[in-house]
């Protein structure tokens, strides 16, 4: 897996031997951040909130990209942690909270962008925009970009608004503006 594109383009990143992580594959991912730029122009002054992280692929592509910063969320960080060693000098711009969904600190900021990727078909991405509605990291406007399995339904409150939704292969991105 590598980075897409931005000042760290083709920069790779670790990967786990194992099926517990399931990154977003480039061609999805190059797609998300195609999309991302026809609705907002670019990525900088933007805080991205990479929920469910793995290897953080998505975040560090947004840093690449230009993101004003970047915040990774998962309980299993081991990889994550390697790959942001990759990005020494750019440690000051992004931080790692190892914590479970269910259980989030409440929020250091709010944030601009959402990217969540919940392990498939476990009910995992509704419970954590709703855990992160309550502990305070979406304000008026965040861009949730969800990823689930092709076939599984969200049902999500109304303040959470479907923009456009695109099925790449097993995946299905979602793409939501949150309004308080």
């Amino acid at each position: 897996m590598r980075i897409i594109a931005g000042k760290y383009r083709a920069k790779q990143l670790f990967t786990p031997k194992t099926f517990a992580v399931r990154p977003t594959a480039d061609r999805a991912r190059e797609a998300v951040f195609s999309i991302l730029y026809s609705m907002l122009g670019s990525l900088e002054d933007k805080s991205v909130l990479d929920v469910f992280a793995g290897t953080g692929a998505f975040g560090f592509e947004a840093l690449s990209r230009g993101a004003k910063n970047v915040c990774f969320i998962d309980k299993d960080v081991q990889t994550l942690q390697k790959n942001a060693a990759l990005f020494e000098k750019e440690k000051n711009i992004f931080q790692i909270l190892r914590a479970d969904i269910a259980n989030l600190p409440t929020a250091p900021k709010t944030f601009d962008i959402v990217f969540s990727d919940a392990p498939y078909d476990f009910g995992l991405s509704e419970k954590a925009l709703e855990s992160l509605q309550k502990k305070g990291f979406l304000k008026n406007g965040t861009l949730c970009i969800v990823e689930t399995r092709n076939n599984e339904d969200l049902n999500l409150p109304e303040n959470f608004r479907l923009t456009d939704e695109r099925i790449y292969g097993m995946a299905k991105i979602r793409f939501y503006t949150f309004s308080v």
